[in-house]
């Protein structure tokens, strides 16, 4: 009946490693230096194998004393079924299903499942697009699959067909957009390897830091370069950002 102010420390694990519970222990001795506070520490499994319960202790002990047993809550995801999360309305719920004990054959209608319960949820754009690509880049389906999505899509409501079809064609628009953006950089520096030789990989930041229209402009431009000096011109009439931006931009 107490109030409490205390820590989460909540610490996520795609790959087993040998001495995680080790790291755990160091995250918690830190967080409790610094802030003198109780910290919960949770360890996040998501990776999809082993598929045995890991270890959530670290211990020090002496034959004669047992110096420190420390542990931590484990959520391990592909000990959980996806099944008994279909009914939360929680945003991370729909994220963490795809990365659930999934069998094959369940695929197709797991990933409609988490659409469905994203559509639902009525997300802002920003925190759509981020849940929604992590079930898609963690739920990818084989061709039979996707049929089969296909097909169990097409047998919902017109309403909720239309949700998920928004989702899904913004997958589908990102996804062409990156693919051009991708093949007009690999064109552009072919052709600039052989109209100016291989000069050109000292510039291959900013060719590839390039919107798809600049990098359309270039192709056309590159054709008059004579020397690297005509595309270190070219590139020099753009605005670059300060290297202290690009760096905070890369944190």
């Amino acid at each position: 009946g107490q109030e409490l102010c205390f820590l989460i420390h909540v610490e996520t694990q795609a790959q087993p490693v040998a001495n995680f519970p080790r790291r755990m222990f160091n995250y918690f001795a830190r967080l409790h230096e610094l802030h003198d506070l109780p910290v919960y520490p949770i360890a996040v499994l998501s990776f999809d194998a082993p598929r045995q319960p890991q270890p959530n202790t670290y211990e020090v002990a002496f034959p004669d004393l047992h110096v420190l047993q420390f542990q931590y809550r484990t959520v391990q995801l592909n000990e959980l079924r996806w099944a008994d999360f279909l009914q939360r309305t929680n945003p991370v719920a729909a994220a963490l299903m795809a990365k659930m004990r999934i069998d094959p054959h369940d695929r197709p209608r797991v990933k409609l499942a988490c659409l469905l319960m994203l559509a639902k949820l009525q997300l802002d754009p920003a925190r759509m697009q981020l849940i929604s690509g992590f079930v898609d880049s963690y739920l990818e389906l084989t061709m039979d699959q996707q049929t089969e999505f296909d097909e169990q899509l097409s047998e919902i409501a017109a309403p909720e067909q239309e949700q998920v079809m928004e989702i899904v064609t913004s997958w589908m628009k990102q996804g062409i957009e990156l693919g051009q953006l991708s093949g007009e950089q690999r064109l552009v520096v072919r052709q600039l390897h052989r109209q100016i030789g291989p000069a050109v990989d000292d510039h291959r930041e900013q060719i590839e830091s390039l919107s798809l229209a600049e990098l359309e402009e270039l192709g056309e431009s590159l054709l008059h370069f004579e020397s690297p000096a005509d595309l270190t011109a070219w590139l020099g009439q753009r605005e670059w950002p300060s290297k202290d931006a690009r760096e905070h931009n890369g944190r």
